[in-house]
């Protein structure tokens, strides 16, 4: 009996975890990141330099996917993205924002910065 009820016990909490592990404040954050980036790959190449434009799509490429993955729908991160686009767009480029998103998604998806950067090398954005 004791057996089964551990079964039971540990198939619940496996089932829980394999939902996502992301927080309502970190996909929150993560979404309002990922909008910045859509945003900031929206302004023209004139007046922001290509590699910020290139690593903004990679960024925002990564993150939809991460998002997708952490069981977000696509619906609603398109929603959200389209509500950031709404408040962003035309407005410059801001650095220390953007540093803030980057330091943030760093630390919350470990292996972010080496994938954000193979999709920038790769050309497949």
């Amino acid at each position: 009996m004791k057996k089964i009820i551990l079964i039971i016990f540990l198939s619940f909490f496996s089932t829980l975890h394999a939902g996502g592990h992301l927080s309502e404040k970190d996909k929150k954050a993560t979404l309002k990141c990922t909008g910045l980036y859509y945003a900031n790959s929206m302004i023209p190449q004139g007046t922001l330099e290509l590699d910020k434009i290139v690593y903004s799509i990679s960024a925002k490429k990564f993150l939809t996917s991460y998002l997708i993955k952490e069981g977000v729908k696509e619906d609603f991160i398109n929603t959200e993205l389209n509500k950031s686009i709404d408040e962003l767009y035309g407005k410059p480029y801001d650095e220390k924002i953007t540093s803030e998103c980057d330091r943030y998604i760093y630390k919350l998806i470990p292996e972010a910065k080496e994938e954000i950067d193979k999709l920038v090398k790769s050309g497949i954005y």
